[in-house]
């Protein structure tokens, strides 16, 4: 072999004159060799495996509330009112008051049951109460009852002056003619049978349209007092309260 075909040894930048091998790292050992460092490194704070299970466990705080509800109901129990019916309360004195006010009295009072009708016997519902007042009442003032008692007021509007005592409402009618003559036109029909054929004309002669019954008095009336019924047709003349009959 001639001189010029001798091999020369690369040059190694940082050490002349010797030859830089390169040696091939597999992948899969540079990846752990990588994995070593980073869980070798920081604080020495963070651990795995069995480090990490020999750690301090977090404290847990348990707060039992299965007594409370049981608690609970024993005080509701205890609480129990009584019934209304062994409940007795002294009964207010409502004669003059407004419609209204009596009732909120009464209720304030215990009493919750309570009704009211026409003290002129005119069968008028009250339907806005502040515009009637209390006539009569029909337990006594001053007297203990069960706050489960009805009370029942009979009223007249404000602009009318009570009765001595409370007007009925005429009976129902049964096989003979009720006289009827001074009660309210609807008075009258209420208390024939809801079959009956009734007629209504002014007694006035006016030809004066009959609206409100209520509102309007019977003058005359056929068949005449105790003729029989029988499913007979009945006929009322009337005239407005306050106006005389002709």
């Amino acid at each position: 072999m001639s001189h010029s075909q001798q091999p020369f040894p690369e040059k190694s930048p940082g050490r002349p004159g010797w030859a830089r091998k390169r040696v091939a790292v597999p992948a899969a050992l540079l990846i752990f060799f990588v994995g070593v460092g980073v869980g070798s490194s920081g604080d020495g704070q963070d651990k795995t495996g069995a480090d990490a299970k020999a750690g301090p466990r977090p404290t847990v705080t348990v707060t039992r509330t299965a007594a409370q509800p049981a608690e609970a109901a024993d005080t509701v129990k205890d609480a129990e009112p009584a019934p209304d019916g062994d409940t007795k309360a002294a009964v207010p004195n409502f004669v003059g008051m407004g419609l209204q006010s009596a009732q909120d009295k009464a209720q304030a009072a215990g009493f919750s049951a309570l009704t009211s009708h026409d003290a002129l016997g005119r069968a008028r519902m009250q339907v806005l109460d502040r515009n009637w007042k209390v006539c009569s009442q029909n337990i006594a003032a001053g007297k203990a009852a069960s706050t489960g008692t009805e009370l029942d007021f009979g009223a007249v509007k404000l602009e009318e002056d009570c009765p001595a005592e409370d007007q009925s409402e005429p009976a129902k009618a049964g096989g003979t003619m009720p006289d009827f003559r001074g009660k309210s036109v609807k008075a009258a029909r209420a208390a024939l049978d809801s079959g009956t054929s009734i007629t209504v004309t002014d007694a006035s002669g006016d030809d004066r349209f009959i609206l409100v019954e209520s509102n309007w008095r019977v003058c005359t009336q056929k068949p005449a007092v105790g003729a029989a019924v029988s499913g007979r047709p009945v006929e009322f003349a009337a005239v407005k309260f306050g106006e005389s009959c002709p």
